[in-house]
């Protein structure tokens, strides 16, 4: 199925490793022109590198943290001084650490707004503009299945990312008559490094081995496994589509039916 998203100039963030590169290698599978960042130069040297072997394409890189303001203007200012555009914006940050409620103070909480749902607004701020002008842009946003159904032991992340959705329904609402759809995409338990973060904590915590972690989550998803970055990538790719034009608004899971709510 051709998307129809060749030559369109698409930025992704947080896209170094992990989902995030996933989808980076998706998107220039497809013919799009891409733009990765990272706060690591280095993690980005070895992200261009990879893509350019799975994909025999050339991906842009830009060192920049998304919780700095200042460099996210000057990174979205690089980009459209040498590519005049960006059609597609695939907004991506790390997680917060896990914890419950007795392992944080309100500076924890402050830095996971930042991180999740304030790095997602200030880079919207700086690139919806340019669409408007358009008349045509893809934003999506990559939240967590934990808006669906809140993760035991990951309360940062299941209070920041839940308004990130309420961020993009309203976005979504205000800008599709500009030809720009805007929406989330929740991803379950997914084989990346993020993961297997969880389950070294989950190790030390309950004085059990990673190996149990793992046979514990598959158990709670109907497809008994976890996800891989390429399904995840694929769903993405389709909402970026043309074929896609239609669909705004919307927080898709690819959970493996792992959230039992209807919605």
């Amino acid at each position: 199925m051709d998307l129809g998203i060749k030559g369109k100039i698409a930025l992704v963030t947080a896209a170094s490793k992990g989902l995030g590169k996933a989808v980076a290698i998706q998107l220039a599978l497809e013919g799009a022109t891409v733009v990765i960042c990272s706060r690591s130069m280095e993690s980005l040297q070895k992200a261009k590198s990879d893509i350019a072997e799975k994909t025999n394409m050339n991906v842009s890189i830009i060192a920049c943290d998304v919780t700095n303001e200042m460099q996210v203007k000057q990174m979205i200012n690089s980009i459209l001084e040498k590519f005049k555009t960006i059609d597609i914006l695939v907004t991506n940050a790390g997680g917060p650490p896990a914890g419950n409620f007795s392992d944080f103070d309100i500076e924890d909480y402050r830095r996971a707004v930042e991180l999740n749902l304030l790095s997602t607004i200030s880079l919207c701020k700086k690139v919806v503009p340019q669409m408007q002008k358009q008349k045509w842009g893809r934003i999506v946003m990559m939240t967590s299945v934990s808006v669906k159904q809140p993760i035991d032991n990951l309360i940062l992340s299941n209070t920041a990312r839940i308004a990130v959705v309420g961020f993009m329904k309203s976005l979504s609402n205000e800008v599709a008559k500009d030809g720009i759809t805007v929406n989330s995409v929740c991803p379950g338990y997914t084989k990346t490094q993020r993961v297997e973060n969880l389950a070294q904590a989950f190790a030390k915590i309950n004085n059990s081995t990673q190996e149990e972690f793992y046979l514990k989550l598959e158990s709670t998803i109907p497809m008994r496994r976890i996800g891989t970055p390429e399904e995840f990538a694929q769903a993405v790719a389709f909402l970026i589509s043309q074929g896609a034009g239609y669909i705004t608004g919307v927080s898709l899971k690819v959970d493996g039916g792992f959230a039992k709510g209807l919605f």
